[in-house]
């Protein structure tokens, strides 16, 4: 009987898939050996595989294109990034050579617009969709933008955050949009989302400081839900519920066009993830579609904010097993070069699984484990997996003279953000090497560090030693 985690993978999983094949014994990442690349730079490694973002973006463009072609909808599609998700300049191009608009959600953000509109990166067309709660910090810099004839749209909140544009923009128009306040779903500590403006207070707050004002144009109405895009009872609910609100509200407001369905569409955690993103997107438009030729009503431009979608399947992050212990029995334990709550602070935040793979040693056998990290919290450590409660790989002999090494995948969203970038760590323990992967015109493979591994040094002058 085969027992080898190569048979393992393919007994469990359509393997080889969508960016994962394997390559002499050893796991290729979109065609890159990842071997070769850890050879190079060592473990552990943060890597980038940049194409992925463009790819992505164009994917939905053409998924939301085809699926208002077969309807005839008559709106257009307008995709918009969540920086949130990941702030870095390498994204932030990638992502506005492939003609996306830009999300933001604080005031640090629009120094981000005016360094990338400095650099001529985006133009002043490019769609600034201003989300979140606003300080005046915030407020003060998307006026700013505003003033200076940015395509911006600062989504309302608070009923009171459009009188500080009210006082302070000078433009002779200035485009609003109005996020509504959605419900959560049932299972929820609370009913309603903080975020947003209450769908009773909607009209009042049109009718009483948007309409009577000559400067300020609705345009947009903007729906999102926590638990993302996904076919379920409550999503379409809650479609329905702002499509409603949508309706009445272009009843008294002709200019309002466009409607913004926010974001969460989901990314590949596992080698089983089944998702069907056409039939979703298929039917998000001809739902729309099918309500406004119902109401008489012209159908909306369609605004989505891709966050983890367009960013999270471009990064990976690799380890060294370079220990392992056994507790007792039945728990062997597998000891990472780092720390899980250091470099992937999802996977202890909130439980969140990612694509983990061997990267050599298929040939092996594979038993079930642990996997731990450095620190001396006992919450550091990895042992299941979106599709099994367990975590296989191979096993390793005293012998070997090759070290076990391990990638998680997909991991390029939010990671650096959660942890603190650049800042100091749990138990000070360093954050990696972080390396970026290009396709050059000819399409050959280039690779750049953007960051060294974090020295002592830097986390020292952080605590004033």
């Amino acid at each position: 009987m085969n027992t080898s985690y190569a048979n393992l993978i393919n007994q469990t999983f359509n393997f080889p898939q969508e960016g994962f094949e394997l390559i002499d014994d050893q796991l290729t990442f979109n065609g890159i050996c990842l071997m070769d690349i850890i050879k190079q730079y060592g473990t552990p490694l943060r890597i980038s595989y940049l194409p992925k973002i463009g790819s992505q973006i164009q994917k939905a463009k053409r998924m939301f294109n085809v699926a208002m072609a077969k309807v005839d909808y008559k709106g257009k599609y307008v995709y918009c990034y969540c920086t949130k998700s990941s702030h870095f300049n390498f994204v932030l191009d990638k992502v506005l050579e492939n003609d996306a608009q830009i999300e933001t959600s604080s005031a640090f953000d629009i120094q981000i617009i005016k360094e990338q509109y400095a650099k001529k990166a985006l133009s002043k067309d490019t769609i600034i969709i201003c989300n979140g709660y606003k300080r005046n910090l915030y407020k003060q810099y998307i006026t700013e933008l505003i003033n200076d004839g940015f395509n911006v749209i600062p989504v309302l909140d608070h009923l009171d955050e459009i009188d500080y544009y009210k006082k302070h923009a000078k433009a002779e128009k200035v485009k609003l949009g109005i996020r509504i306040s959605t419900e959560e779903e049932p299972s929820y500590a609370f009913y309603t989302s903080r975020l947003g403006i209450r769908s009773s207070e909607i009209q009042q707050l049109y009718n009483e400081k948007i309409k009577p004002n000559p400067k300020f144009d609705l345009t947009l109405l903007h729906f999102f839900i926590n638990t993302g895009i996904k076919d379920t009872i409550y999503y379409w609910t809650e479609l329905n519920k702002c499509l409603q609100i949508y309706k009445e509200l272009k009843a008294i407001c002709p200019n309002l066009d466009s409607l913004n369905i926010g974001g969460g569409m989901p990314i590949r955690t596992s080698l089983g993830f089944e998702y069907d993103y056409e039939y979703m997107i298929e039917e998000i438009v001809s739902q729309i579609k099918a309500f406004c030729v119902e109401n008489e009503i012209d159908e909306p431009h369609i605004y989505t904010e891709f966050g983890s979608y367009t960013v999270g399947e471009s990064g990976a992050t690799l380890y060294s097993i370079i220990d392992q212990k056994q507790q007792n029995d039945r728990e062997k334990w597998y000891f990472i070069d780092s720390s899980f709550i250091t470099t992937l602070p999802d996977t202890w935040g909130i439980n969140q699984r990612f694509i983990l793979l061997a990267i050599n040693k298929w040939d092996k056998q594979y038993a079930p484990v642990n996997l731990g990290g450095l620190t001396c919290d006992s919450m550091d450590y990895y042992n299941s997996e979106a599709h099994t409660n367990q975590v296989f790989l191979p096993i390793i002999e005293k012998s070997d003279k090759e070290l076990l090494y391990v990638g998680f995948f997909h991991t390029g969203a939010y990671q650096e953000a959660l942890s603190g970038y650049g800042g100091t760590q749990h138990c000070l323990i360093p954050a990696p090497k972080h390396v970026l992967i290009d396709l050059d015109e000819n399409d050959n493979i280039t690779t750049k560090l953007f960051s060294k591994e974090q020295s002592y040094k830097s986390m020292m002058k952080i605590l004033g030693y």
